[in-house]
């Protein structure tokens, strides 16, 4: 089994990190939790950033460096990240408009 460390180099949200390795946080609106531990898991098990382009996830790129990515979760939250493949880095649970 991989560890986060092993594809996911660093996180910012505390709460994602207990979410991806306890299945639950109180950092974490309880109706959010289900769909951020979708797109964890999605983006442990990722070797190509194309991998995470899946329907409801609306993968894009954000402006302005360094280069990070979004994934959409619900409404104005949003996992935002950095990726030098196979690796995210500076994974982080935010609001983005």
């Amino acid at each position: 089994m991989l560890l986060w460390a092993d594809v996911i180099r660093s996180v910012i949200h505390k709460g994602l990190k207990e979410l991806f390795l306890t299945n639950k946080t109180a950092l974490i609106a309880p109706a959010l939790q289900p769909r951020c531990k979708r797109r964890l898991d999605a983006l442990h098990a990722a070797t190509d950033l194309m991998q995470l382009n899946l329907a409801g996830f609306s993968l894009h790129q954000l402006r302005g460096k360094p280069v990070r990515f979004s994934m959409h979760v619900n409404g104005p939250w949003t996992i935002t990240f950095e990726w030098e493949a196979p690796n995210a880095s500076r994974v982080d649970f935010e609001q983005y408009h």
